[in-house]
């Protein structure tokens, strides 16, 4: 199915319900007007989130931004702005009060209040403690969760107290470093590592061990395969959820990560999809759900020179499992690294190496009821 096709189907389906016969019309006699636009051009978009009325944009290189939906202005806080000393940026998380932006060297606060940045180190972990790699803000708990290159920190927003987590399971130290943190609704909070994913049970306490499970690629789970699995993004159905994984290989491990899309029912069964159903690669950068569809950021690992080459963004069925490519010349988008993704209900964000693409999903006709 052509991209402009896979568009209309999304366009109608994410807003109309008991419309079936009305949606069936509008495919057969019409194809979506892809609008498309370019924001932060030449920037490298890291994490893209919203709170509020306001969408914030990590990027390795300009610092952080804030979008007002409201006011439909750009606010750029970076050394050239002169309003925050630090420009490389790896995520970002906000609440009503505050904005969290990781870094290298630590965890950048931004009160709204005082409109004044602060940054606080971490004592534990050692060299690499201070490499925040995600963050993700639980409002329900008022808790944000702190995804480091060692160990997982919660903070209690409202009492401001940091309580570290060291998650190493069999001695293995990758099982403790952290690519990414997802919400699988409010029941569970995920957090992809190195080596595996630990799954936190937000009904409990984060001193609560029983509140934590860990998975690796032993036994069934991951289907056994590959010496390794790093998980580096989340998306959640009701009965599964999809995993996407790196790709590291080299001539003396061809089998350390062998990366692609697994999809676990919640069960037993576990479904990988890779270059062999039409992935331009194994690696993936990004994942997000839009209706019946996942869209993936891909990339591919080449063992000979040991680097990643960006492969672009595909559209894959969550049903059927099929694989679209989506031609990024469609969407304007000049580069093949898509960095990150994020759906805020009516438009897909697009994180790319050169800057901030927003496609619409949603149209004015979707809204229409029976």
């Amino acid at each position: 199915m052509a991209f402009s096709k896979i568009l209309s189907f999304l366009q109608i389906h994410l807003r109309i319900k008991n419309s079936f016969i009305l949606s069936l019309l509008f495919i057969s006699f019409s194809f979506a007007q892809i609008e498309s636009k370019l924001f932060l051009e030449g920037a490298r978009v890291t994490d893209i989130k919203r709170e509020g009325s306001s969408l914030w944009v990590a990027t390795y290189g300009q610092g952080i931004y804030e979008y007002s939906f409201k006011d439909n202005k750009w606010t750029n806080y970076s050394s050239k702005s002169d309003n925050l000393d630090n420009d490389l940026f790896h995520c970002v998380a906000a609440n009503k009060d505050f904005v969290w932006a990781g870094a290298n060297e630590g965890l950048f606060i931004y009160s709204k209040k005082t409109k004044k940045w602060t940054k606080r180190k971490f004592a534990q972990g050692g060299e690499f403690g201070n490499w925040i790699r995600s963050l993700n803000f639980d409002e329900k708990h008022n808790r944000l969760w702190i995804g480091r290159f060692r160990n997982v920190t919660v903070l209690d927003v409202k009492t401001n107290r940091f309580t570290d987590y060291n998650r190493v399971v069999g001695g293995d130290e990758k099982t403790n470093n952290f690519n990414n943190i997802v919400f699988d609704g409010d029941s569970a909070v995920w957090l992809g590592a190195e080596f595996g994913a630990h799954k936190f049970n937000a009904k409990k306490t984060p001193d609560d061990q029983s509140a934590w499970t860990y998975i690796n690629n032993k036994g069934r789970n991951f289907n056994g395969e590959g010496n390794s699995v790093s998980v580096t993004d989340f998306v959640f159905e009701k009965n599964a959820v999809w995993f996407g994984t790196d790709e590291f290989i080299t001539k003396e491990l061809p089998e350390y990560n062998i990366g692609g899309i697994y999809v676990w029912d919640r069960k037993l069964k576990w479904e990988r999809i890779s270059k062999a159903n039409g992935l331009g690669g194994n690696g993936i950068y990004c994942l997000a759900r839009t209706g019946n569809y996942i869209w993936a950021g891909v990339y591919e690992f080449k063992k000979n020179d040991k680097e990643e080459y960006g492969k672009g963004l595909y559209l894959i069925n969550r049903r059927t499992k099929k694989v679209t490519p989506i031609d990024l010349n469609e969407l304007n988008i000049t580069t093949s690294n898509i960095l990150s993704l994020f759906f805020d209900g009516t438009h897909l964000w697009i994180g790319t190496s050169s800057g901030l693409v927003r496609l619409k999903i949603s149209n004015d006709f979707a809204k229409i009821k029976k």
